[in-house]
């Protein structure tokens, strides 16, 4: 097959079904947002930012970072005293959110090695930081998941690397001979075609 017929990515079908299975938590076994989109909040249940700050989203968002223990940022505040200092912090980092005034913190850069040599940058964000992007997932995830395409497998609840590898597996089973492999990586992009 040339390149020319290949099957070109289509929107996803709201519902669909499959194995839950996969690199982020399915909605079946997670804490994330399906109450949060119902949420009542002083802004309005269609407000999004309102229905990420309602106190029942950020105790879960605070939950998962918890669970995470990742490391401190350029802050240098670990989980535990990110927590201390949001007890005082909150109600001007909410206000700033609502406001559109807040700036989230730089990132901080680590090396982690990779085992073909040569190193992978890490980019860590406060606890403050992370808290506020998992409280914005667990609202707009249930959204915005379902419009992407059926055969996107990245980072995606019940979507895995190793689904991506069994559905390329079918495809070679069902006579399709053409693999078009991309990778992005910083400002450039590798692509490998394979015909079997």
């Amino acid at each position: 097959m040339l390149l020319g017929g290949a099957l070109h990515q289509k929107p996803g079908k709201p519902g669909r079904t499959g194995a839950r299975r996969g690199e982020a938590a399915c909605e079946g076994v997670s804490d994330e947002a399906e109450l949060a989109r119902h949420a009542q909040t002083d802004c309005g249940a269609c407000d999004l930012l309102g229905q990420a700050l309602a106190r029942e989203n950020m105790a879960r968002a605070w939950k998962r970072v918890k669970a995470n223990k990742g490391s401190a940022g350029v802050d240098a505040r670990t989980v535990l005293e990110t927590g201390e200092h949001l007890k005082q912090a909150w109600p001007d980092i909410r206000a700033g959110l609502l406001d559109g005034s807040y700036r989230p913190a730089p990132v901080r850069r680590v090396g982690i090695p990779k085992p073909g040599g040569g190193t992978r940058e890490l980019g860590i964000p406060t606890v403050v930081d992370r808290l506020i992007q998992q409280a914005l997932l667990q609202v707009l995830q249930p959204l915005i998941d379902p419009t992407f395409s059926e055969h996107s497998y990245g980072f995606r609840p019940g979507r895995s690397a190793h689904g991506a590898v069994l559905k390329a597996q079918q495809y070679v089973q069902a006579g399709h001979h053409v693999v078009v492999d991309v990778d992005l990586e910083r400002n450039s992009s590798t692509a490998s075609t394979t015909t079997f």
